[in-house]
């Protein structure tokens, strides 16, 4: 494929973007809407709440963004899928961990129940593969994918049960865990939304960025929840600690002061979550941890060079990637 021998300036490449990115979100804004407004009055109240809570809707821009500029209705299609599971996992999180607040507002669990989240949480997973399935051509290939990010989004959300209140736990355990709950969704944004199926050197070179940029994502998600505050991040400080999930600012302090292995998990409340949260902090783990995910994102960007995208794809996915470290920032 011939790419130019010089980049295009960014501004170049933004205002290229322009004229097609925000009209295909705002597509697939409409579908979302469209989705979950049409099952009865009591579900699509709540499905429509919690598409209304917002979020970054960064996994569907990575459908369209890899798709580029020609894709049509399927990546919108696609984009629309991708984000109704990340909704539904979020919903059935909230159901696990018995969560009051999602985004700084009432989760569906809070407000109607383990029984009216859990059928939220349903809906949602069966409208995305539902819209995946009625895509035409190359409809099978996309549900495959989601299909298989869905099963490492249950085995991610299984380990992570099985770890809870396990301070004991390394580096290597939690970062499988993030793996597959989620960089696994990051990595098949980047696929689903490409027609025909890419080479394999350019699969492997996009499965890989998706991979790094949801590893990164997460790991600067971990830091805010130990650096706060909570008019920023929607929830009290300290709430993966209350949940006993432990994450990679503990590990990292609990490396460098280890009486922090001392840490009763089950008997923290508010109060002490915020104390540990201090410890974690003064030990220079959360330094640690940002570093880690800015080196990640240097590698998803390096794993684009292998990928035969033209540039002004190339270019567009580097910006998301840098701007995953800037909204951290």
């Amino acid at each position: 494929m011939e790419r130019s021998a010089v980049p295009p300036p960014v501004t170049t490449v933004l205002d290229a973007a322009e004229a097609w990115l925000p009209q295909r979100m705002g597509a697939v804004e409409q579908r979302l809407s469209d989705l979950v407004d049409d099952h009865g009055d009591e579900l699509a109240e709540h499905a429509g709440a919690t598409l209304a809570a917002g979020g970054k809707r960064l996994r569907p821009m990575l459908v369209l963004l890899c798709a580029g500029a020609e894709a049509g209705d399927a990546a919108v299609g696609a984009a629309t899928a991708v984000e109704l599971v990340h909704m539904a996992t979020l919903v059935h999180d909230d159901v696990l961990d018995a969560a009051p607040l999602r985004r700084g507002r009432p989760t569906v669990f809070a407000r109607a129940g383990r029984g009216a989240a859990t059928a939220t949480g349903d809906l949602l997973l069966s409208r995305a593969f539902a819209e995946l399935a009625a895509g035409g051509s190359g409809a099978a290939r996309r549900v495959a994918l989601l299909a298989a990010a869905s099963v490492g989004l249950a085995q991610g959300e299984l380990a992570q049960r099985r770890d809870a209140f396990v301070v004991e736990i390394d580096r290597e355990r939690y970062l499988e865990r993030c793996r597959l709950k989620t960089a696994r969704l990051f990595e098949c944004a980047c696929l689903i939304g490409l027609d025909p199926e890419p080479g394999e050197q350019t699969r492997a070179a996009l499965a890989a960025y998706g991979r790094e940029i949801g590893l990164a994502f997460q790991l600067l998600d971990d830091v805010l929840d130990v650096a706060g505050p909570p008019a920023r991040t929607g929830k009290a400080r300290g709430t993966d600690l209350l949940d006993g999930t432990v994450t990679l600012p503990l590990i990292v302090a609990r490396e460098r002061d280890p009486a922090l292995a001392a840490i009763d998990l089950r008997a923290l409340d508010a109060s002490g979550a915020e104390a540990a949260c201090d410890r974690i902090a003064a030990t220079g783990a959360l330094e640690e941890v940002r570093a880690g995910a800015r080196r990640r994102v240097e590698s998803a960007k390096e794993a684009l060079g292998q990928a035969e995208l033209d540039r002004q794809r190339l270019e567009l996915l580097g910006l998301v990637a840098d701007g995953v470290v800037e909204r951290y920032s």
